[in-house]
């Protein structure tokens, strides 16, 4: 069995693969997309492809070589079938309660209160509406309600980490939750994940699907995280990262962060998942 990667050997792969990035060259170890739909994180922005475009297989990402697709994707004699079986969201299906994920339980949970809004907009600015908007999160303990994560931290039987809204007419939504706590994981020895919470944005049909992550302004961890530093760019990483807003601040209840989530265009927000 080899030796497991220190935080040492990851920090080289990422200064590595950062400056092959700037020079214009992918990174060691990346296998070129197929097809649009095989790249994890595309803007819309006509012309080539971005320079600090992470690819599937971000070499100081450990598990991103295993998961990367390695074949042609199966075209579909009928694209729109999928929106037949899959799916279907409506107004109805969510609800105000479902926004504040403090309020799921009998009790309340334990951890930093805390407020995040913002908007979902285009690549012009414009909001865009009615949008199904999901978070999912680890506790203020950094451990998810997850059979699957089994590090020993303590899991807060007043949180699951889950909400929904749905934009408004401005692109605006909204939730009220705590602040997840970093912890390890199995990248490397030592390795720990920044604070971060998961967003779902739907579109119009669950095919349209794009997920990312926002972090928290100031994490001490960002320089060492993989996952992060595999979008190569700064000022790309620095849109995952949400600004302190005192104006979205309750009283006596709860401290507020902004981040808007731009879906196209030079300014996008960077995604998990293919876009087209």
């Amino acid at each position: 069995m080899s030796t497991p990667p220190t935080q040492t050997d990851i920090d080289a792969e990422i200064a590595t693969a950062h400056a092959r990035a700037q020079e214009g060259a992918r990174p060691q170890g990346h296998t070129r997309a197929q097809t649009p739909a095989q790249s994890p994180i595309r803007t819309r922005v006509a012309g080539p492809e971005a320079r600090h475009h992470p690819p599937r297989d971000f070499p100081p990402y450990r598990s991103s070589a295993l998961r990367f697709p390695r074949q042609r994707p199966v075209p579909l004699s009928d694209p729109e079938a999928v929106e037949l079986t899959g799916p279907v969201f409506g107004v109805t299906d969510v609800t105000a309660l479902d926004s504040d994920l403090t309020r799921h339980h009998q009790g309340a949970p334990l951890g930093e209160r805390i407020t995040v809004s913002g908007r979902v907009l285009d690549r012009l600015g414009r909001p865009v509406r009615g949008q199904l908007v999901e978070v999912w999160q680890a506790n203020a303990s950094g451990r998810y309600a997850h059979q699957l994560d089994q590090h020993p931290a303590p899991l807060d039987p007043n949180f699951i980490g889950f909400g929904r809204c749905l934009t408004d007419d401005e692109g605006r939504y909204a939730f009220t939750t705590v602040k997840p706590g970093a912890y390890p994981w199995r990248n490397h020895t030592n390795a720990w994940r920044p604070a971060h919470i998961h967003f779902s944005v739907f579109g119009e049909a669950f095919a349209q699907r794009l997920v990312t992550q926002m972090y928290f302004p100031g994490d001490p961890l960002f320089p060492y995280d993989p996952i992060l530093q595999s979008v190569t760019d700064q000022a790309a990483r620095d849109r995952l990262v949400a600004a302190w807003d005192h104006t979205l601040t309750v009283p006596e209840w709860s401290l507020g962060y902004r981040w808007d989530i731009v879906l196209d265009g030079p300014a996008a927000t960077w995604f998990e998942e293919g876009r087209e």
